[in-house]
């Protein structure tokens, strides 16, 4: 599948979840009955500007479908900066965790897991890790693509329900898109959201992540955010040994770059508290999650208490904030660690997400025209 990946020059739309390409592939580890497709489609970045992307869809069901099927958005937690690293090539090498994406197909439900921005296309990393309003908007015109593949058109032009399911930074993806889908996808007929290990402040993690096992993702973040904000000028905050470190640290997967940058992150910075630079306040100030818009779904929150990567105090206060507004917000917590909690929290979630699935539609009448 590797010339799927290659983007051709006349291979470029302006049209979020215009449907550029799809190819059938199969995934190792599913059963026979699913069909999947490799597909590359148009988001727009966290400036809004269109991007290509790639992402995959599967399915157990039938073309003939008397109402649409319900689509999952699944978005993994972080993989990795380098472009093998894309969910899509890890489900192709079988080495995807398919635990949420079997219990989503075993309820005869679409599931749709995005690459994300610079993940999959061939010369675009590193991956945005961290820039969430990216992440958001690959994960909402995942679906609207989805519904674009001939194979799975049914015979009405109805929308299909739609959920958000995500974990760590997959979690910190849905959550943006269920605030930004009303203007962003008001399209879509989203039913509600899981989200579970939820960053909601990027800063945070770095000020608390930066030294320790898990201090390279610190140093993933500061690679993730200066590319998603290529027009400022972040990387001046790394020495010359860090930029080396830095350029060598795209292409690696997360567990490769927990290996082999265990150092702290003023280890590669010119100075020690790198997240206080003006320029870099200004970022994560941004992606920071503290937007006033309402989310366009439920939400259901859950995080594990003993998760040392992402703090359970982080979606608890995103929890409480909800509250507050009045949305309409649930909260689970797990006696496990971060990994341990993805695992055991899959069945409860996917019942969440039926409930979900059975409210009234979001919008009545036709999909809107190409």
């Amino acid at each position: 599948m590797t010339d799927f990946y290659a983007l051709l020059p006349a291979e470029h739309g302006d049209r979020p979840g215009q449907l550029l390409r799809t190819q059938a592939i199969t995934v190792p580890g599913l059963d026979h009955r699913t069909r999947a497709w490799g597909i590359m489609y148009v988001s727009s970045d966290s400036r809004g500007e269109p991007i290509p992307v790639t992402g995959t869809v599967l399915s157990k069901t039938s073309t003939a479908q008397s109402q649409p099927t319900p689509i999952v958005v699944y978005c993994p937690s972080f993989h990795g900066l380098g472009g093998q690293c894309a969910p899509s090539q890890q489900l192709l090498a079988a080495g995807e965790p398919l635990d949420q994406i079997r219990e989503a197909l075993d309820r005869e439900w679409t599931v749709v897991v995005p690459d994300g921005e610079n993940l999959g296309i061939t010369g675009l990393g590193p991956h945005t890790f961290l820039a969430a309003r990216a992440a958001a908007h690959v994960a909402l015109d995942l679906a609207r693509a989805a519904q674009a593949i001939p194979e799975l058109a049914p015979s009405h032009t109805s929308r299909a329900p739609v959920v958000l399911w995500g974990y760590g930074d997959g979690g910190r993806a849905t959550v943006w898109a269920t605030e930004l889908a009303p203007e962003y996808a008001p399209d879509l007929d989203l039913r509600g959201v899981a989200a579970g290990a939820v960053v909601t402040d990027p800063g945070a993690l770095v000020r608390t992540q930066h030294h320790g096992p898990w201090a390279a993702l610190a140093l993933a973040g500061l690679i993730g955010l200066s590319r998603a904000y290529h027009h400022l000028p972040l990387r001046h905050v790394l020495t010359e040994d860090g930029r080396r470190v830095a350029r060598h640290a795209e292409q690696l997967s997360a567990a490769t770059l927990l290996a082999q940058y265990r150092q702290p992150l003023q280890h590669w910075c010119e100075r020690p508290d790198p997240w206080n630079d003006a320029i870099w306040r200004f970022v994560l100030t941004r992606e920071s999650r503290s937007s006033a818009a309402t989310p366009a779904a439920p939400v259901h929150l859950y995080h594990g208490t003993h998760d040392p990567i992402v703090p359970v105090e982080s979606g608890g206060e995103l929890f409480i904030e909800y509250q507050r507004r009045g949305i309409e917000v649930s909260w689970r917590e797990y006696d496990a660690n971060h990994l341990r909690t993805a695992v055991d929290s899959t069945p409860e979630v996917a019942d969440t997400l039926a409930s979900f699935l059975r409210r009234p539609p979001t919008h009545d009448g036709p999909l809107p025209g190409p």
